[in-house]
């Protein structure tokens, strides 16, 4: 047998790839990135003399739409709707924003026996 150095398996090697977002859009070039209709093709483009890497639609015979395709989906589904990635989007702590809009808001006695039963933080409500 071949003792040179080990194949990788497709999981070890899927797992060492990392999201690509353009600031916070999805990007056609991102490695999780994928088309159903699998017509998602990566071309090198010569612009003003530098090559670059192009994402081109087999489909349409243009290039790719990106997250505003019907048929563009993600690999770790970190597509979100409005076209951003899931992976550079910052999302806030949620417990600590639950408590602050508790200390704004006005609750009365009912909601906040039922917060208290659920929660456990009796004395954090009460004040």
């Amino acid at each position: 047998m071949y003792e040179g150095r080990p194949m990788l398996d497709k999981r070890e090697k899927r797992r060492d790839l990392r999201p690509m977002p353009l600031k916070d859009k999805c990007n056609p070039l991102c490695p999780f990135f994928k088309c159903s209709k699998n017509a998602l093709v990566t071309v090198n483009k010569v612009v003003k003399g530098h090559v670059q890497k192009a994402a081109m639609c087999r489909w349409i015979g243009d290039q790719c739409l990106g997250a505003s395709c019907q048929f563009a989906y993600c690999e770790r589904k970190a597509l979100l709707p409005d076209g951003r990635c899931a992976f550079a989007v910052k999302f806030r702590e949620s417990g600590d924003d639950f408590l602050k809009e508790l200390e704004k808001d006005e609750v009365n006695e009912k909601v906040r026996s039922l917060l208290s039963r659920k929660v456990g933080r009796r004395e954090e409500f009460l004040e």
